[in-house]
């Protein structure tokens, strides 16, 4: 199996307010652990981060609604947070909706590096971790899901989904450690 990280959306914005402003420093300390046993295993890492345009003409239509200007184009607000370990050889990919397949070079970077297997990082898993996941297993690809590295405003849809994608597909939740002895 050859693997790759991908770590869904850590971006500034998503961190302004609570709940997840309290979980900004955990979550980012097993995220750089899951990195560091990452680049010990040439295991490339790619970076998945949301972003629109100021006007909104690519936005959500429940974000051209309500005006809702969230990781927008040239802000602090898009950019990846500062605690995380990112370098120049980790790959970024911009998206646009919650799945980082959807109209995304994803699929063509992971078929050109012959990357079979993914480890899923980031938030948030009722949505943006959930369509990614289900569109890199419609694509066939073995996931492991990092389940330190996971989570979401919404606990109880947190649950849900990782009990959905743990037992009802079967994607394996595995610690930090335990992706340590399988990669």
């Amino acid at each position: 199996m050859k693997y790759a990280l991908i770590i869904i959306d850590m971006l500034n914005d998503f961190f302004k307010d609570a709940p997840m402003k309290n979980k900004k420093l955990v979550l980012s300390k097993k995220i750089n652990e899951l990195i560091e046993i990452s680049k010990q295993k040439n295991v490339p890492i790619i970076f998945i981060r949301q972003e629109f345009k100021k006007d909104l003409s690519d936005g959500f239509l429940f974000m051209i609604k309500r005006n809702e200007k969230t990781t927008i184009k040239g802000t602090k607000g898009a950019q990846i947070l500062s605690e995380i370990n990112q370098n120049n050889d980790d790959i970024i990919i911009t998206k646009k909706r919650f799945s980082a397949f959807y109209k995304t070079k994803l699929d063509n970077l992971l078929k050109i590096k012959k990357i079979d297997s993914l480890i899923i990082a980031g938030i948030f898993t009722h949505s943006c971790v959930r369509q990614t996941t289900i569109d890199a297993y419609q694509r066939d690809f073995n996931i492991i899901l990092a389940k330190e590295c996971i989570d979401s405003w919404d606990k109880k849809h947190h649950k849900i989904t990782l009990d959905y994608l743990n037992y009802g597909l079967m994607m394996p939740l595995l610690s930090n450690n335990q992706i340590k002895g399988k990669i």
